[in-house]
């Protein structure tokens, strides 16, 4: 019997020799199986024999020929000042989670493409809007215009939570025009 290699929808299957069901939306239980290793994080679940761990460069080699962009871009992203979670993403709109460190400033930035709008969920921001410098405290929000230069920073004792919808022609991480970077990124 030959391996099959294959691609279903959102399901990439490799050395599985025989018929494999497999649909996944959330929970997902493994009854009488042994020597598996699964792997589940925000971008995917990994569900590998042991003995072919080491294959997983070949999964990768797949994600790339295949143009998909998990094995490069991962949803969740961690910062000097803390992280994003990109929650939900559209063609000309992104929303992120973010969580920023006490204390910690993210850099001062502007984009081509893209405006944003904050709400913050928990703590307090400071925020930098053009020439204007001003605080913005739970369930209030801002916008920043397309072309604005500005940052935000945490000024409290605990971690600031804030939603970020961006929306514009483009919203790569790419259209950031670094002002100001205290992480030596400028």
């Amino acid at each position: 019997m030959t391996a099959i290699s294959h691609h279903v929808s959102q399901t990439i299957f490799k050395h599985c020799w025989k018929k494999t069901k497999f649909q996944v939306e959330r929970l997902i239980s493994i009854l009488g199986l042994d020597d598996l290793i699964v792997v589940d994080t925000k971008d995917a679940v990994l569900i590998a024999d042991e003995k072919k761990a080491q294959d997983i460069k070949k999964i990768v080699d797949q994600l790339k020929s295949l143009n998909r962009d998990e094995w490069k871009i991962h949803r969740e992203v961690y910062r000097p000042w803390g992280k994003y979670d990109s929650i939900d993403v559209g063609g000309r709109y992104q929303v992120k989670r973010i969580t920023v460190k006490p204390g910690a400033k993210l850099i001062v930035q502007m984009h081509h493409h893209r405006a944003e709008h904050w709400v913050v969920v928990l703590g307090n921001v400071r925020v930098t809007n053009g020439d204007k410098i001003f605080l913005v405290s739970e369930n209030e929000s801002t916008y920043i215009p397309i072309g604005q230069i500005h940052a935000l920073e945490n000024p409290g004792k605990v971690p600031l939570e804030l939603i970020e919808v961006q929306t514009g022609s483009y919203l790569g991480e790419d259209d950031i025009v670094r002002i100001e970077d205290n992480y030596g990124r400028a």
